[in-house]
């Protein structure tokens, strides 16, 4: 039995953060690729999701130019880091 799209998504931010030197970043889309391969696309908003679980546990930050934002209101591409 596979684990929950969701829990799927999280641990694949976790996964591809931990495999990055400290303070890099990854992007929502490389998540996507990683659970959705082909299909990718229709999981952004899924990921874009997970990335907010992620936030509000005290994970990550969301970036734009090396700024953390809110995701909820950042516009336009974002970057995933952990804190």
């Amino acid at each position: 039995m596979s684990l929950p799209q969701e829990q799927r998504l999280d641990d694949t931010i976790r996964t591809l953060l931990d495999a990055r030197a400290p303070g890099a970043t990854i992007c929502p889309s490389e998540v996507a690729r990683a659970v959705g391969g082909e299909q990718w696309r229709g999981l952004m908003d899924a990921a874009r999701a997970a990335v907010g679980r992620l936030v509000a546990s005290g994970e990550v930050d969301v970036t734009q130019h090396g700024e953390v934002v809110d995701l909820a209101s950042a516009r336009g591409p974002v970057r995933i880091r952990r804190r």
